[in-house]
């Protein structure tokens, strides 16, 4: 059992809730891992008993929590005082999907424990420095001002993997032309340089961008009221439709998981078009992200498929030859870090994220921040 001072990093899904034990340091080393079946909201007595299987609450220095969308005026980490938690209620309209179970979790560790400090690490926060031509989307002005915009998502990843390739592969590898490839149930890319997001995929919210487990990507807007209109189907069902049964589920009609598309894809027609539609989506993705950035030197593969799916990475490299993209099948068969060849100008990484770790880092560093603060005081 953990005795000393930890960090709690919750990071809530659709279906199941990771949660991690971190020492309390600017370098947090991990102590436990669990996994809790089930909805964010649902898993609070869960988690707490999973927490106190592993150390004692007044061990927990505080609670970090990845929240999937801090609209326009969250941009980094932050303490949740009862005025942001009220805020980020208003922002449920931006995340439906998300925002409710995570606020929940909020509340009930804040009813269990209100001694514990909770941190909020925003998913958008990376992507605040995109510029007015890839954040504002053709719509009225007065949208904008509301705050429908591009905000794009998978930040706690991508800031891992920034940090995680300077680590790697040095600060001048990290300041060029990077396209970041975060690829699982949710996938989503991002263009790097000079170490800032400059474009990413996903827009004002988690369904847009390239095709997906169960999420549609892009689509004609046409499309979407055409659906709403002829099935006489409100805003809430046609979102559950492009959310749940779209994507890799509604081109195959049988399963969003990739590896049982793969597995199926030689005799199952369906199977093969939903494989072969996810890579067409991923090299048109980085195909354009590479045009926004003036080239590119470093491709990132991470997420479940990313790093697990050789043949899938291998598809998109071979339709990226174009771009100076070079596979060493070798080297990706056996899952290396580095899967290009030497001669490829491009670098191609596999580097595994950890949403966790860097929740851990961002909640540390707003407590010893405030802390300090305090000291000063």
């Amino acid at each position: 059992m953990v005795s000393a001072q930890v960090i709690l990093a919750v990071n809530g899904g659709s279906s199941s809730v990771k949660c991690a034990l971190f020492s309390y340091a600017a370098r947090p080393s991990l102590r436990e891992r669990g996994v809790l079946d089930g909805t964010a909201a649902g898993c609070v007595p869960a988690l707490l008993a999973w927490v106190d299987a592993h150390t004692s609450r007044s061990a927990i220095a505080a609670v970090g929590h990845r929240i999937v969308h801090g609209g326009p005026n969250y941009t980094e980490p932050l303490a949740l005082s009862r005025q942001v938690r009220d805020e980020l209620k208003e922002l449920v309209p931006f995340a439906p999907n998300h925002l409710p179970e995570e606020i929940a979790v909020i509340d009930a560790l804040a009813d269990h424990e209100p001694g514990i400090p909770q941190i909020a690490c925003f998913d958008t926060a990376f992507h605040q420095q995109m510029p007015d031509v890839a954040r504002r989307l053709p719509i009225p002005a007065s949208y904008d001002r509301r705050g429908v915009r591009r905000y794009g998502f998978h930040g706690l990843s991508y800031t891992f993997l920034m940090e995680e390739l300077s680590r790697l592969a040095g600060p001048d590898a990290a300041r060029g032309r990077v396209i970041l490839a975060h690829l699982g149930n949710g996938s989503s890319l991002a263009a790097v340089r000079d170490g800032l997001g400059i474009d990413t995929t996903m827009a004002f919210t988690p369904l847009g961008g390239v095709v997906m487990s169960t999420r549609s990507g892009d689509l004609d807007p046409g499309v979407v009221t055409y659906i709403g209109r002829t099935e006489a189907l409100s805003p809430d069902q046609v979102e559950e439709i492009l959310s749940k049964r779209a994507g890799l589920l509604g081109l195959s009609g049988t399963t969003g998981d990739m590896q049982q598309l793969l597995a199926r894809e030689r005799d199952d027609e369906a199977a093969g078009l939903a494989v072969r539609a996810y890579v067409y989506s991923i090299v048109k993705a980085i195909g354009g992200l590479a045009a926004a950035l003036g080239g590119i030197d470093t491709l990132v593969f991470s997420g479940g498929i990313g790093e697990h799916a050789s043949v899938v990475r291998a598809r998109i490299g071979e339709a990226l030859t174009f771009l100076g993209v070079s596979i060493d099948a070798a080297a990706n068969d056996s899952h290396a870090r580095v899967i290009s060849r030497s001669t490829s100008p491009v670098t191609v990484r596999v580097i595994p994220t950890n949403e966790e770790l860097m929740i851990a880092r961002e909640t540390y560093r707003v407590v010893a921040a405030s802390n300090q603060h305090a000291g000063d005081a």
